[in-house]
């Protein structure tokens, strides 16, 4: 069909057979994080792949090898691995992303006898926000919220946002890079922000219940745009637990442990020794529209545990280290032997004396 032109379409064929090689034009990565980058070639059956090299955006050569078996790697910088090679494809890692990998990489193929193809990839590294996850306080104390951003020279603006449980949401302060500093005027007094960028902390006095709300640490940054993150607060009301009791003339007691919380808690009895409880404690609780809850639980008892044994009501609280104990008695066994044991000391004591001042000043002769 070529006829005297057949040279030159043996040419036309023999170059439109070189290898190709694709690849993303364009990635991201997140500081911190490893990125793939991926070749991919097609090549013909008289084309062998005698060299892969990685280079970055200086032209400096991040990894090469040898398509050989076993395969020889030549040069290899600590922050790359090689996740995949075989002959159409070659694929490797940045461990770690640093700020400065941000910029074009290109894949180089060495073909004989085609001669090297390339492809490259551009990538862009934007930040990452960190915070310290969802956070409890208690009530009347201060609390502190944290955010960071890890490429804290693109920042330009920090914002705080705050979302109740209804839904509404108001801003709380914000701290721009050419000094403008804010507070909304219903938190002024009670809400400090830090003058910072890169790392932001909003801390809370004198926590109330109505502090319970998801806050939003935003990051305005050029050019990655806004990047947010959120963390939740929790406020606790300890509880401060009452108790009482009142005795009937039938031999029966009933003791009332009573505690007002957020969350509500959770009481339970130590009564010692031999139950002799009628039946278990029966609890009730009341919404105070405050946020708090009161408990109040109720054991009955034959009278006889008042002197017999110590009976505690036990307080549980998510707030608390440890469980509260308040008691309805104390074993009054007990407190007879150690007030006859005093009264006992106090009689010798006062002997002594008496003899002491006998022999000094009474029954000496003249």
């Amino acid at each position: 069909m070529c006829g005297p032109a057949l040279p030159l379409c043996l040419l036309l064929f023999i170059g439109g057979t070189h290898g190709k090689v694709t690849a993303p034009a364009n990635l991201k990565a997140e500081v911190g994080r490893p990125l793939l980058l991926t070749c991919n070639i097609t090549t013909t059956s008289r084309d062998t792949v005698h060299q892969v090299r990685w280079l970055n955006k200086q032209d400096k050569v991040l990894l090469a090898y040898e398509q050989s078996t076993p395969l020889r790697i030549s040069h290899q910088d600590p922050n790359v691995q090689l996740t995949t090679s075989n002959k159409d494809a070659s694929y490797i890692t940045i461990k770690r992303v640093r700020p400065d990998d941000e910029g074009c990489y290109r894949c180089v193929f060495d073909v004989f006898p085609s001669g090297h193809q390339e492809a490259r990839t551009c990538v862009s590294v934007t930040g990452k926000v960190r915070q310290e996850g969802n956070k409890t306080a208690v009530s009347g104390k201060s609390t502190t919220l944290s955010c960071w951003y890890s490429l804290p020279e693109r920042v330009q603006q920090v914002l705080w946002r705050k979302t109740a449980e209804q839904g509404d949401t108001t801003t709380v302060a914000s701290h721009a890079r050419h000094g403008h500093h804010s507070v909304a005027e219903q938190f002024e007094g009670r809400v400090d922000l830090s003058r910072t960028l890169g790392d932001t902390q909003l801390t809370v006095q004198q926590v109330r219940t109505e502090d319970e709300a998801c806050y939003t640490c935003e990051f305005h940054t050029y050019p990655d745009g806004t990047k947010s993150a959120t963390t939740c607060l929790s406020v606790y009301v300890l509880p401060k637990p009452e108790v009482s009791h009142v005795a009937s003339s039938s031999g029966f007691t009933e003791a009332n442990c009573t505690a007002q919380s957020r969350p509500a808690a959770d009481i339970t009895w130590d009564v010692g020794g031999e139950n002799k409880t009628l039946g278990p404690p029966v609890s009730s609780s009341y919404d105070q529209g405050d946020g708090t809850t009161i408990v109040t639980s109720t054991l009955l008892f034959q009278s006889g545990l008042l002197s017999e044994h110590s009976i505690k009501c036990i307080v549980h609280h998510p707030g608390l280290e440890k469980p509260l104990t308040a008691f309805v008695n104390t074993n009054m066994g007990s407190a007879m032997v150690i007030l006859l044991s005093v009264c006992g000391v106090a009689a010798i004591l006062l002997l002594c004396l008496c003899v002491c001042l006998c022999k000094c000043f009474i029954c000496t002769d003249d």
